[in-house]
């Protein structure tokens, strides 16, 4: 014979190590498959992924405004102006912040006897929205604020001391405020903006009377004290 003939004994030892072989590849194939579609799924999850970056939808660091902080006191009569000038003009439709809200924030440091506080909401009822009026402005969320330009004395000022005599009580002042006030919105889907020219008077009372100021009365709106 040419060739030497190989006994049926080996050739099923051989055909048994190659099948051993076999399935021990077969075996890390699959395992090799079953990590990698673990892997796709864990990244597939992520809101986007590019090239290995993935994308993280991004954080709110705004919380919503839910409510209106108090007024800081001060014994200073012009910083008091300011802070109730820019109380009195900003409000946001858009937030769960009532008119009411408002209201109640700028009567918390009204007269602390009492005798001014019904002609001061009556005051602030003509500077804020009407309530149909401010539900009308949520559908637009319109909202307001003011930049104030100058805080004065009146000239007249002088003069009304002087008629009002021992009525007004040590530490009584007027103080008439020039600003604009900025409006804005959305309307048909497009922001909107306005502001306008805006002038008032302030009374207000602070020290030696009281050991912190506290707002009396506003004049009308655009007709401030000369």
């Amino acid at each position: 014979m040419l060739y030497p003939t190989i006994s049926d004994d080996l050739r099923r030892r051989r055909l048994i190590v190659i099948g051993v072989v076999i399935a021990v590849l077969a075996i890390a194939f699959i395992a090799y498959a079953v990590l990698v579609h673990r892997s796709h799924s864990s990244t597939g999850s992520s809101p986007s992924a590019t090239n290995g970056t993935v994308e993280l939808p991004p954080i709110d660091t705004q919380p919503a405004l839910t409510e209106l902080r108090s007024l800081p006191p001060t014994t200073d009569p012009e910083t008091f102006a300011r802070q109730v000038a820019e109380a009195l003009f900003w409000w946001d439709t858009a937030t769960v912040v009532k008119r009411t809200d408002h209201i109640e924030q700028l009567v918390a440091v009204a007269d602390p006897t009492g005798e001014s506080t019904p002609g001061l909401v009556s005051d602030l009822d003509n500077y804020l929205p009407t309530e149909d009026a401010w539900i009308e402005l949520a559908k637009y969320e319109t909202r307001q604020w003011i930049v104030i330009d100058s805080v004065t004395t009146p000239t007249k000022w002088s003069d009304a001391q002087d008629q009002a005599g021992d009525e007004l009580l040590p530490g009584t002042a007027a103080l008439t405020i020039h600003g604009t006030r900025h409006r804005a919105g959305v309307w048909e889907g497009d922001p909107v903006a306005s502001e306008h020219d805006v002038a008032f008077t302030l009374f207000l009372v602070c020290g030696p009377s009281y050991p912190e100021c506290h707002l009396l009365r506003l004049s009308m709106l655009d007709n401030p004290l000369e």
